[in-house]
């Protein structure tokens, strides 16, 4: 690793204790005192965690990505208040996230019935990718490796168990198809 290497790796760490630590805990970007300015301070430091952060991002408060190190996230979208979020994530662009969302990078792994699960450790991780223009509601739960589609809409409540295609309304638990938007 040359000393540019090392400045920035030493830097990402920086900005990173500086979300947990502080700017995590700052008010949310709605609160009329110092939402705007805690967005632009989140937004700031996380540009310089995130492998790729677009333009008017929005990390809402409490947001845990983990070492964001892998996270990709598109213009104009965001992570919500309090979700939980693999550090390998892909956000598209125009994504709306409403608060509380789950999205699990990894399950247990279950293969040998002559081994209690509780020893077989984790699954691989698997990759959540979540296209352009999507609006996931409340308290949406994401297993392992999901791919939601351009223009879909995840209802709150909904936990994601398949893919849909593009432009699916989907909700309930497990997740179905409630309608196609086009």
């Amino acid at each position: 690793m040359n000393i540019n290497g090392k400045i920035t790796y030493v830097w990402k760490n920086i900005c990173l204790i500086f979300y947990y630590s502080a700017l995590r805990h700052f008010p949310s970007s709605s609160n009329p005192f110092f939402g705007k300015l805690s967005r632009i301070l989140r937004y700031h430091c996380c540009r310089n965690i995130f492998q790729y952060c677009g333009k008017n991002v929005n990390i809402e408060r409490k947001s845990w990505f983990g070492s964001g190190k892998k996270l990709v996230i598109g213009d104009n979208s965001g992570l919500g208040k309090n979700c939980v979020v693999p550090s390998n994530l892909v956000i598209g662009k125009d994504v709306m996230m409403g608060p509380n969302c789950f999205i699990l990078a990894a399950n247990h792994a279950i293969d040998s019935i002559e081994i209690p699960m509780i020893q077989q450790g984790h699954a691989d991780p698997k990759i959540t990718v979540i296209e352009d223009d999507v609006w996931i509601g409340r308290q949406v739960l994401f297993t392992p490796g999901r791919i939601v589609k351009k223009g879909s809409i995840i209802a709150a409540g909904c936990i994601l168990t398949k893919d849909f295609p593009e432009y699916s309304i989907i909700g309930g638990n497990p997740s179905t198809l409630i309608r196609k938007r086009n």
